[in-house]
């Protein structure tokens, strides 16, 4: 009688998009699209892709400049994607258009950090690659391998920005940046959280009003990060927990948390700006919320009016400044 091979069993269901295996093995439901670095015809933005190092490469992007105004240095934002740290790269598409409309609107320079996905690669690595990331930008100041950040970049003004899973990362690496010193002393400005992906074990009223996506979150984490033993409340994902280290340590001295009204983890940023305001962090810290919007509404939704208010608001908050620095 011919024997018959049984497929490995699925561990964790996350279609449309992926699944995982009893075996380790990923099967990616979706063909995911790429832009090519180019010349944005509408802002006039410029990008390359260049590689980090062997596992870490990211893309560049370069504000139109003209006459006089290049010759001036601009702010860095160094900006990590979000995606439930699963899914999308620097070069998906809507990325890619938001990304070369906020360089218009806020003139930085701008590096969009490729780094590794899971589950093929669970946390920390994500937190690893875009520190190599954010060390090997701030190692350009001087003498410098990169023109575009050598020639451009004010490196007293540098920036963390990410949306989702890449404002956790943001957040993480800010954390991370409190307690281990950048290449040449380089020192984080500021940041900004967009629907920054923050959990926790005991729900919110914004995650009990959604609770199809809630229950979906609830087994984000433990399938990116299976070596956490805290869940849902490894400081983390929760920089609330008990266990979580003092907000205090946040290694920038400005910050601009933004929420959407619909979003299931609105709560959790709202709870975030409200503990960094009492932790006893020395920084300055803002809250914008788009009404009657959700999750990712500017990628899903990019001509919108709100997504385009989102854009400028976050441009006046890279290009004001601030006598407030932090003494790290």
């Amino acid at each position: 009688m011919a024997s018959t091979r049984l497929s490995p069993a699925v561990v964790h269901d996350f279609s449309p998009y992926f699944r995982v295996y009893q075996d380790g093995s990923v099967e990616r439901l979706v063909t995911e699209e790429h832009t090519p670095a180019s010349i944005d015809p509408h802002t006039g933005v410029t990008s390359k892709d260049i590689s980090i190092s062997t596992d870490v490469s990211a893309r560049l992007y370069l504000p139109k400049l003209a006459g006089a105004e290049a010759r001036h240095k601009l702010p860095l934002v160094v900006y990590f994607r979000g995606g439930a740290f699963c899914m999308m790269s620097s070069s998906s598409p809507t990325l890619h258009a938001h990304l070369n409309s906020l360089v218009a609107e806020a003139n930085v320079v701008l590096v969009s950090v490729d780094y590794r996905r899971a589950p093929e690669h669970c946390i920390p690595v994500a937190y690893d690659d875009s520190w190599a990331a954010l060390e090997w930008a701030a190692s350009n100041l001087g003498a410098g391998a990169e023109p575009w950040l050598v020639d451009h970049v004010d490196f007293d003004r540098v920036f963390l920005a990410g949306d989702s899973a890449g404002g956790n990362i943001a957040h993480n690496l800010a954390m991370r940046a409190g307690e281990r010193e950048l290449p040449h002393g380089v020192k984080l400005s500021g940041m900004v959280l967009v629907d920054p992906y923050f959990w926790g074990s005991k729900p919110t009223a914004s995650e009990e009003a959604n609770p199809e996506m809630t229950a979906r979150l609830d087994r984000l984490w433990p399938m990116v990060c299976p070596s956490s033993a805290s869940g849902n409340d490894d400081p983390r994902v929760n920089p609330v927990a008990p266990s979580a280290p003092s907000l205090a340590g946040l290694a920038c001295a400005r910050l601009l948390v933004c929420a959407a009204e619909k979003d299931a983890m609105r709560d959790r940023a709202r709870i975030y700006h409200e503990a960094l305001r009492s932790s006893g962090w020395r920084g300055e810290v803002e809250m914008y919320e788009t009404a009657g919007e959700d999750h990712g509404f500017h990628f899903s939704h990019p001509n919108g009016e709100n997504a385009k208010l989102l854009v400028k608001r976050i441009a006046t908050f890279l290009c004001s400044t601030s006598k407030l620095t932090m003494d790290m």
